[in-house]
């Protein structure tokens, strides 16, 4: 098992495969089962009912998005327990599990499902080590999806990081492609700190090479895809690939942006941030959370307080309006930040 301390835009010498991102968050669940007895998986339709084998069932769907498809086989179902649409359950009791021993994960099938288990979260995942003075570990990982552009209106569709990176305790994830994917999945779970790990609907069909063996890639910590001179472009989960493309716009003008994929939303890699905003004078954030008390607000405030004296123009934002998502086409397609705003913007502050 190899441990990254950098986080490339390539892969690690090695062997690798070309893998979706939902392969890759399959593989590093499979694979971390089998390195470790205590990790056990939980949430709705995981299994699909796969285990009653006494009712014909052999295989399984794998979830809402085929993540956890193959585990209840391998596994069995003291491991892999499909539960009751009860989210308050049985996000508690993950909580629970990984308070006394375990390495519990729990699958919230969408974000926008928070409110119904948040109190496990924010009173008990996030503050037992802290309130029991260290002596208590929660090594838990909430599996959840974000984003828009489904057709799959507000309810369905929303994002909502930020909503738990304003929580201490709380770590928080967001991969961008398979590579980051495993690697992160991999480090959240040996985590002894609650992670929650946000996984882009838009995201589990794309592809990358990704390293057979198994790696890590350290929380909290950002990285470089696209180097650049002329301007920070600041992306997150999806929106990295929104900024690569308006990078690649904007080189045709000339412009030579700069673009970080986050990774990170709790910690946040400030100082990954700030060395670039120092060489480059200017920061644009894509975000595809709602824009109030959000990531990129943050981002740009402490830009302003931590570099103003390097910025030739005001830190900036490329997100959503602040509303619900829209369940018409036409409307979600305007709601969501693509590279023409992002051009736009930046060509604004280069001027």
């Amino acid at each position: 098992m190899t441990t990254l301390t950098e986080t490339p835009m390539l892969p690690p010498s090695g062997e690798t495969r070309i893998l979706q991102t939902r392969e890759a968050i399959n593989e590093a669940l499979i694979q971390e089962m089998r390195r470790d007895e205590t990790v056990i998986i939980m949430g709705e339709e995981i299994a699909g009912g796969a285990g009653r084998e006494h009712l014909g069932i052999v295989d399984a769907w794998g979830g809402a998005f085929r993540t956890t498809r193959g585990l209840i086989q391998e596994f069995g179902n003291e491991r892999v327990l499909d539960t009751p649409l009860s989210e308050a359950a049985f996000v508690g009791t993950a909580i629970g599990a990984a308070s006394t021993g375990m390495r519990a994960v729990a699958e919230l099938m969408f974000v926008d499902f928070i409110g119904v288990c948040m109190d496990q979260l924010l009173n008990n995942a996030a503050k037992m080590r802290y309130m029991f003075g260290g002596q208590v570990k929660v090594p838990f990982v909430m599996l959840t999806r974000i984003g828009a552009g489904f057709g799959s209106a507000a309810q369905h569709s929303e994002s909502f990081y930020s909503i738990f990176s304003h929580i201490p305790g709380l770590k928080g994830v967001c991969p961008s492609d398979a590579y980051t994917a495993k690697g992160l999945l991999l480090a959240a779970i040996r985590d002894d700190d609650p992670v929650i790990f946000f996984e882009h609907k838009g995201l589990y069909g794309d592809t990358c090479a990704v390293p057979e063996e198994m790696y890590t890639l350290p929380l909290g910590k950002a990285r470089t895809v696209r180097p650049g001179t002329d301007l920070t472009l600041v992306g997150i989960s999806k929106m990295t690939w929104v900024a690569v493309e308006a990078a690649e716009e904007l080189a045709k003008e000339g412009i030579n942006a700069e673009v970080i994929d986050l990774l990170s939303v709790s910690p946040i890699d400030y100082d990954h941030v700030l060395d670039s905003v120092r060489r480059t004078h200017r920061l644009l954030v894509v975000d595809e959370d709602t824009p109030v008390c959000s990531i990129s607000s943050d981002i740009c405030a402490r830009a302003a307080e931590e570099a103003f004296d390097y910025l030739d123009a005001p830190p900036s934002r490329v997100t959503p309006p602040h509303t619900p998502v829209p369940y018409s086409r036409a409307l979600e397609n305007i709601y969501l930040p693509n590279a023409e705003r992002v051009v736009n913007t930046a060509r604004r502050l280069m001027a």
